[in-house]
């Protein structure tokens, strides 16, 4: 029978998202694990033999023999996924590209990859395996958008689990929102597609069973579909309920209006869904309008975190920087904000244009291009293939480096921690998260981060120390605390990666 190896790519570089800080002898971290190839292992045909590597993990084995090779990635992803494939075919071997990069720039991978899948593969999936069994396989298929009631159990079984921080779940696709700077709604549609509630409990099921206690539920807005969501919730309550060896906390991604829906907030907290990734973009009204992000307008934003922090539900916030309502005077206005605000963790980044946006459209049609998002960026947050209207290129790329260097100095990040602290609720309920069991990896992997944050320096010891003296007045906010933490250690590493990659540069 075939064989098939597939691979998700490391970055190249270090990011919000990515957890470079945390490697070990023979292995690295990863903060959520991969979904991506697991699903696809999945719908490989019984007799198949596969294989897998996260090259966050571990290292890409160039002389595995397997017949196909399957790369995923996302435009981060891209130079990486492109010498991978070029490797392999030196090697004689037949690439496949796929994923979401793929699906939005598919004249951009065309060139690299022997077989091209753009659009979901489950529908196809099964015709697509036989090709590649019979030897008669075509250059592209294209995949649509699947019924997620399609979806198989992701095979965990062959992925690294002991090396990623939480496990991941998807429980729909598709937003409906119409944001200007996103190309999520590009290949995933603005029609929010589910899965069965038993299908994902059976995933779930899975994943406990392989040791994950922090789980992310990887749907671009969980909660959009407020019916959808709340049937959710209760039966994510009930499971959780019924675990015997510790319950498991869930993060994910919603749209700030779900402040406005107590009941939706007490589901959340009942469920054990204690983090939300919440794109707050700005606090620049006429901005807000700029990018059609209505949602965020519909409560004033610290209000809006108020309540859903009231909840023990804590929000790690996505801001952006450049949009054309923006002036020079944004920075000082942003950091104004975030240092009253109960968000440690901010993962600011300058605006870009994806190729598939109507960002991107607009831009394009006023000559305001430097080029594709990944030819000027390279996924950087302090890169931009945008022309800014309210400022120079070069205020901007200054000023986002100075709100981000700001913003994650030890006494701002402390004192951004002690509001967290402050504001979270005395009593988190049922499910206080309690302390991390210190003799599993997850563990040991908190205190070699409280370590390396001494290390940084006098003050950054002085804010741990501060920050967890703190918090043992309100054990309900310790594990926020503990998850933050290891937050910061990230960003500083990458903000240090970034600093030195900018010298190099500068001396060349």
């Amino acid at each position: 029978m075939p064989s098939l190896y597939l691979i998700n790519p490391a970055t190249g570089f270090p990011s919000y998202h990515t957890a470079e800080a945390f490697q070990e002898s023979g292995y690295g971290w990863v903060q959520v694990a991969d979904l991506a190839i697991t699903t696809v292992a999945a719908l490989a045909p019984p007799g198949w033999t596969i294989r897998l590597t996260d090259e966050g993990v571990s290292p890409v084995d160039f002389d595995h023999p397997a017949d196909f090779i399957g790369i995923t990635g996302k435009v981060s992803q891209r130079s990486r996924m492109f010498e991978l494939a070029e490797a392999f075919r030196q090697r004689g071997q037949t690439v496949i590209i796929g994923g979401s990069f793929a699906s939005l720039s598919p004249e951009d991978v065309r060139p690299h990859a022997d077989i091209l899948v753009t659009g979901e593969i489950e529908d196809i999936a099964s015709g697509f395996f036989a090709d590649l069994a019979n030897g008669n396989w075509k250059a592209s298929y294209h995949g649509g958008k699947t019924d997620l009631r399609r979806a198989p159990v992701p095979r965990w079984d062959l992925y690294p689990v002991h090396a990623a921080q939480a496990g991941a779940v998807q429980t729909t696709r598709g937003c409906p929102f119409n944001c200007e700077f996103c190309d999520v709604i590009q290949y995933q549609g603005r029609i929010q597609r589910h899965k069965d509630i038993e299908q994902v409990l059976t995933e779930l099921d899975v994943l406990y069973a392989a040791g994950f206690r922090r789980i992310f539920i990887v749907d671009d807005n969980f909660t959009v579909h407020r019916k959808q969501a709340r049937s959710m919730l209760v039966a994510l309550a009930e499971w959780n309920a019924r675990q015997s060896s510790g319950r498991v906390h869930f993060i994910t991604q919603a749209s700030l209006d779900i402040a406005r829906d107590d009941d939706l907030l007490d589901l959340c907290h009942a469920a054990g869904l204690d983090t939300l990734f919440v794109g707050i973009e700005t606090t620049n009204v006429l901005s807000l309008r700029e990018t059609s992000k209505r949602q965020n307008l519909l409560l004033p934003i610290p209000e809006a975190i108020s309540k859903i922090l009231s909840r023990g539900v804590v929000v790690q916030a996505g801001i952006i920087v450049g949009f054309d309502n923006d002036g020079p005077e944004i920075f000082t206005e942003l950091m104004e904000f975030f240092r009253n605000s109960p968000l440690p963790d901010l993962n600011i980044g300058a605006l870009t244009a994806p190729q598939a946006t109507r960002l991107y459209s607009r831009l394009k049609s006023e000559g305001r291009l430097l080029g594709d998002s990944w030819d000027v960026t390279a996924g950087s947050p302090f890169a931009t293939n945008i022309l800014p209207s309210g400022m120079s290129r070069e205020d901007l790329l200054g000023g986002l480096r100075w709100l981000c260097e700001t913003a994650y100095s030890p006494a701002e990040y402390e004192r951004r921690m002690i509001n967290l602290i402050e504001a979270f609720p005395a009593n988190d309920g049922p499910f206080s998260r309690g302390r991390p069991t210190l003799s599993n990896p997850r563990g040991k992997l908190f205190l070699r981060t409280l370590q390396m944050i001494g290390r940084r320096g006098a003050a950054e010891a002085a804010m741990v120390q501060n920050v967890l003296r703190r918090a043992a007045e309100k054990p309900a906010a310790l594990p926020a605390v503990i998850y933050f933490l290891g937050r910061y250690e990230q960003t500083r590493y990458f903000l240090e990666a970034e600093q030195a990659t900018e010298s190099v540069q500068a001396a060349e």
